[in-house]
């Protein structure tokens, strides 16, 4: 299963390369028909308009990870289209009644659930847990069988950040890939998270944080269609929107990324009370089976929300807090705002009090736009390459458990992403 240390090298570094180029806006990719179009970057809605309904399938289908190895994988994808992962985000209003009809096309009981959500529907009546003759629960819902179809309803009532995944043999089908996101939004502001003015965000600064786990044993053994031993469950790659670092960088329906639509960079403007005075949004999600503290660099964020529920008091108070490594339980959702804020102020006229050592002396990564200052380009020795677009800066966002950003023992290849500051605005970026 494992490719050739060379190949792995000659993959990782020409996928960097246009990775790299994609993040800058650089390259344009072609949209490919697994999800709806949508932005390069930021959060791509599945919708429906009123009172939706969307038509889906459970398939199989294959992944590429960090490593340059491919994986078998189960999803949810829209009626008609190719398998992708993970699922569609699904995004709804508060009040709207949601159908969501699933066929399945995998060779075994498969189901739907949607924590948070109230007074579910199978088929038009209560969607109840299935119990074998024996006593056991076989399903946390109504299921599927291969080749048939089932209908979900129910009334998204709370705004907020949620999981849709299977409550057939979870233990298997969510780790084989049978999640996705579900977010529901006020009806009162398009820009607000929750029905509080104190949520409101900036709309292009709104992003994905999904993340999972992959144990290759459990997948190459459904593939086979033979038994796996959840005693020996260990997974050896996380991903982040469906996707490995670098590839997590990469824009949203990267062409090489057929099957695994979302990219995860986020990309913000610094925070100012005129031209920029609302943060940008992180909705994190966690569908693995263990805590993961997310970091990003730099940056406190303000806990708006957990499982779609506003952090707030009995009489309405405000309960939200600023949090440095955002540690999502498993199958938890965590809604985050977060603002960058060009605290020194640092210019040529305001000098960063640090001696820069001789250019010769410097190590110049390939996002490094030649000057210490945002919105600034310097000048670079002969032969260094540089992908940096007009001055902005690049803020690694990580797993801070730090043996999970591997891909089966390949470092920096598991849950990672960058925050891309552009300048001020107007600014020269494309």
């Amino acid at each position: 299963m494992r490719n050739s240390l060379f190949k792995r090298m000659r993959q990782g570094i020409s996928a960097l390369v246009v990775i790299s180029a994609l993040a800058a806006g650089g390259l344009t990719a072609p949209l490919p028909a697994a999800a709806q179009a949508g932005p390069r970057i930021g959060i791509v809605c599945t919708t429906g308009g009123v009172n939706p309904t969307f038509s889906m399938e459970a398939r199989d289908g294959h992944i590429v990870l960090g490593d340059g190895n491919t994986m078998y994988m189960w999803g949810y994808a829209l009626a008609g289209q190719p398998f992708q992962h993970p699922g569609p985000v699904l995004c709804v209003n508060a009040g709207d009644t949601v159908t969501v009809v699933l066929r399945n096309n995998l060779p075994e009981d498969i189901s739907m659930i949607f924590p948070g959500q109230d007074n579910v529907l199978a088929n038009g009546a209560t969607a109840q847990p299935q119990i074998a003759n024996d006593g056991t629960v076989t399903s946390l819902t109504n299921t599927a069988a291969p080749g048939a179809s089932v209908s979900y309803t129910f009334v998204a009532t709370n705004p907020g950040t949620y999981i849709y995944e299977s409550g057939t043999n979870p233990e298997k089908q969510v780790r084989m890939g049978l999640f996705g996101a579900l977010i529901v939004r006020p009806v009162s502001h398009a820009d607000w998270a929750y029905d509080r003015a104190n949520t409101q965000y900036t709309p292009e600064e709104e992003f994905l944080v999904l993340l999972s786990e992959i144990d290759p044993y459990q997948h190459m053994a459904a593939e086979q269609g033979q038994p796996y031993d959840l005693t020996k469950y260990h997974p050896t790659y996380w991903l982040i929107n469906g996707r490995t670092f670098p590839d997590s960088i990469a824009d949203n329906f990267a062409a090489w990324l057929p099957t695994q639509p979302y990219g995860a960079l986020a990309r913000i403007h610094p925070y100012d009370p005129t031209s920029h005075p609302h943060p940008g949004m992180a909705r994190y999600i966690n569908v693995g089976t263990e805590d993961y503290p997310f970091h990003p660099h730099g940056n406190n964020g303000l806990v708006i929300a957990r499982d779609g529920r506003l952090l707030e008091g009995a009489g309405g108070e405000d309960q939200s807090f600023e949090k440095f490594a955002i540690n999502i339980g498993p199958s938890q959702t965590w809604d985050v705002l977060f603002k960058w804020y060009d605290a020194e102020g640092y210019s040529e006229t305001n000098p960063v009090p640090v001696t820069e050592p001789d250019i010769a002396n410097l190590t110049h990564g390939m996002f490094y736009s030649g000057s210490p200052y945002l919105g600034k380009l310097g000048p670079l020795p002969p032969g260094i390459s540089t992908l940096n677009q007009c001055g902005e800066y690049y803020i690694i966002s990580h797993n801070h458990a730090l043996f999970q950003l591997d891909a089966w023992g390949m470092t920096m290849a598991g849950q990672i992403t960058y925050v891309r500051v552009d300048p001020p605005l107007p600014n020269n970026c494309q």
